[in-house]
């Protein structure tokens, strides 16, 4: 069983993290030298535990795979990516609050309350 702690997406891995899935996936799309993305790791930490049976979580750390990053288009970082069903149907730009996460992961399934 996988714990709350959010995966870590590579470039071998990600292809198959996002497709083969049963639950939708959140890839926050990070690098280790920028502020926001340090500070915003304790509400995606936050947001793995408790939502942990509804989405998968995990990190790219967009340094270390730079095929990854430049696939899915990342221009600016931290960037959210949700996936379901192999398919992007949200992203978001900028590190949030746990309120904010909550709120835009509920509006990108479609949700009128909190996911």
């Amino acid at each position: 069983m996988i714990g709350a702690a959010p995966l870590t997406a590579t470039d071998a891995n990600l292809p198959t993290l996002i497709a083969r899935n049963d639950l939708p996936v959140l890839i926050d799309c990070w690098a280790a030298w920028c502020p926001p993305c340090r500070g915003f790791a304790p509400t995606f930490d936050r947001a793995s535990a408790e939502f942990k049976t509804q989405i998968r979580f995990a990190k790219l750390d967009t340094e270390n795979n730079r095929n990854s990053a430049a696939q899915l288009r990342i221009q600016s970082i931290p960037t959210l990516i949700l996936f379901q069903n192999g398919r992007e149907i949200a992203r978001q730009s900028g590190a949030m609050s746990y309120q904010q996460l909550t709120q835009w992961l509920a509006t990108a399934f479609g949700l009128d309350r909190e996911v």
